[in-house]
This record gives structure tokens, C-alpha cells and sequence, in this order.
């Protein structure tokens, strides 16, 4: 079924005030914003499974507060690589096709969009950075793939995600004890993850530095993280404004 049994929900005959507000531009409507996490993938003892979608979705939302953009919520999958086994995820391909493209395809056509920013909040989503040129062709939109949270946050649910965490007020710091027991959270810096350890040597090297270094709970780090996050995408949006609409 197509959405023609939205019928009289979708009278474009009503003039729409796309300048009230607090707005960039009544321009700003046709890009849209939209979070990309993971639900389900373990954080050790401080952090919920669903860390990455509730940072990434708070990003996104103030964004879109601050912008009008139109905001689109969140994706509810994500995609891992096969070697890390942290999380339930789908197959890359099963996102793209069965979650990324048809919910893209029905927010297009819903609410008239040109753009849209995806906020990725979980590294193994990086799978899809090469197929951006396909969901663009398949979604008719212009697509542009934000990660500067996982390009700034360091390793898997240590001092960058805790630190975010205490800012956004998902962090149980009284579990912190608990957070170093690594054979309990093997995930944690994914030191026991002898797999991804084997198969990638960043993800080796961020276990190790954890190891001899250990990780702490910054408020200020986390504040600092979320903003240059929100800057990038404030960036990304005016660019957007600046090719089409100038």
C-alpha cells in the first residue's frame, strides 16, 4: 500500500508559515534530521544498551530545536562489524534496505524534504559511509553522514561516552567500580573482545591505552564532546542552506 490512504491528511492547498519560528531560513523545513544508534548493544555497568541512540538522538533533537529543521526521530537498527560481538545488529545491508531507504522514502514523501543529515552515534554504522551514494539514489535526497560524535569519543563506552553520559544524565556513576571489571564487561574498551582485538588494531590499541590507563567521568570532556558534535552538524546545515538556497 502507498500512501494514498492518507488522502485527506495531506491537503497541500493549506498555505504554510514556514518562516514563523525560530528558523535559519523558511528553507530550513525541507532538510531533515535524523538520529542513527544502536538499541541493543552492551555499555558495561554505567551505561544503558541503548547509549548510542539516546546520545545520538539528543544531539539530534536540540539541533533541530535550535534550527527548525525537521526533525526525524531515529532509526531503530544498526549494523556492526561481524568480528565485534557486543550487540544485537543487523546485517549492513538489511539496514540500508529494510530500515534506512524505506523510512527515508516515506519521510520524502510525507513532508516534502530535499536533505537530510543522518547523526550516527555508534561506530559499527561506519559500513554504510561507502553506500551513501546509493540510499541518495534510491531516497532522492541529498545525504550527508555526520560522525563527529565516534570521530571524537574515543574507545567503546570509556571516558568519552561516560562523560556524555553524565551530562545527559544516563550515566550511573555509582556502578563505576563495577565498570573496570572487565571479565563482567568484557565490551568495555572491548579489551575482552579477543575477536575485534585480533581483527582491528585501532580497536587493539584503544584496549591497550585502557588497560594501562584507565578512564574517569568528565563532565566538562562531555560537555565539550556534544558541543563540537553540535557544532559539526550546525555546519553541515548552514552548508546545506548556503549550495541550495542562497
Amino acid at each position: 500500500m502507498g500512501l494514498e490512504h492518507l488522502g485527506g491528511y495531506m491537503d497541500k492547498s493549506i498555505e504554510m508559515k514556514y518562516s514563523s519560528g525560530n528558523v535559519l531560513s523558511d528553507k530550513i523545513h525541507k532538510i531533515g534530521l535524523i538520529a542513527l544508534g544502536s538499541h541493543r548493544e552492551n555499555h558495561g555497568s554505567c551505561l544503558p544498551i541503548d547509549t548510542d541512540s539516546k546520545i545520538a538522538s539528543n544531539l539530534t533533537l536540540k539541533v533541530a530545536t535550535d534550527t527548525g529543521a525537521t526533525y526525524l526521530g531515529i532509526f531503530y537498527a544498526a549494523t556492526e562489524y561481524d568480528y565485534v560481538k557486543h550487540g544485537w545488529h543487523l546485517d549492513k545491508d538489511e539496514l540500508i534496505y529494510g530500515q534506512i531507504i524505506p523510512q527515508l522514502n516515506n519521510a520524502r514523501k510525507l513532508l516534502d524534504l530535499d536533505s537530510v543529515i543522518i547523526v550516527n552515534g555508534h561506530g559499527g554504522n561506519n559500513l554504510i559511509k561507502n553506500n551513501i551514494n546509493i540510499i541518495e539514489k534510491e531516497c532522492r535526497l541529498n545525504i550527508i553522514f555526520n560522525n563527529s560524535l565516534i570521530e571524537n569519543e574515543g574507545p567503546h563506552a570509556c571516558t568519552g561516552e561516560l562523560s556524555m553520559g553524565k551530562v545527559l544524565k544516563i550515566t550511573d556513576e555509582n556502578k563505576f567500580d563495577m565498570h573496570h571489571d572487565f571479565d563482567k564487561n568484557p565490551e568495555v574498551a572491548m579489551i575482552g573482545l579477543k575477536e575485534a582485538r585480533s581483527n582491528n588494531k585501532i580497536i587493539d590499541e584503544e584496549a591497550s591505552f585502557v588497560e594501562e590507563h584507565g578512564m574517569n567521568i568528565d563532565e566538562k570532556l562531555g560537555k565539550k564532546l556534544l558541543k563540537d558534535a553540535y557544532n559539526s552538524v550546525m555546519e553541515d546545515i548552514k552548508r546545506i542552506l548556503k549550495d541550495n538556497y542562497s
